[in-house]
């Protein structure tokens, strides 16, 4: 998106004869910085949910299609932390809990480091406790 508006500002400074064309491609550009900046993380705020419980590890994500996802913890087999690079910079973690189940590792995204350090904590804890056969 940098690139674009770059291009789009060289394209202003060497071009003066398309200023209607220059004026639209920046209004684009600046409806998709706000929807960006503003819409998404609101929506993601909006709909991505989890919780953990004594129980279970409770999850829903999605946009448009929601996807609601239990993980009973006598089935928790590994609790795993991921960090990449943008996660890294911004201070954020992604904690997976995996599960025998088939339908994959249940993942919660863009947790605060030290939050996500407590839920991995906690679901290890919680698991090492209750009994159950994890597979």
């Amino acid at each position: 998106m940098v690139i674009a508006v770059v291009a789009l500002l060289a394209w202003t400074l060497i071009d003066s004869r398309h200023r209607g064309w220059q004026a639209f491609g920046a209004g684009v550009w600046l409806l998709v910085a706000a929807v960006a900046i503003v819409v998404i993380p609101l929506w993601r705020y909006a709909v991505h949910r989890w919780e953990i419980t004594d129980d279970a590890v409770y999850t829903r994500v999605g946009w448009f299609d929601q996807e609601s996802r239990v993980a009973p913890m006598s089935r928790v087999q590994t609790v795993d932390t991921e960090r990449g690079p943008i996660e890294r910079i911004l201070g954020l973690a992604t904690v997976t809990v995996t599960t025998a189940s088939s339908a994959g590792a249940v993942r919660i995204s863009a947790l605060d480091l030290p939050v996500a350090e407590d839920v991995v904590t906690k679901v290890a804890d919680v698991a090492a406790q209750t009994r159950g056969d994890a597979t």
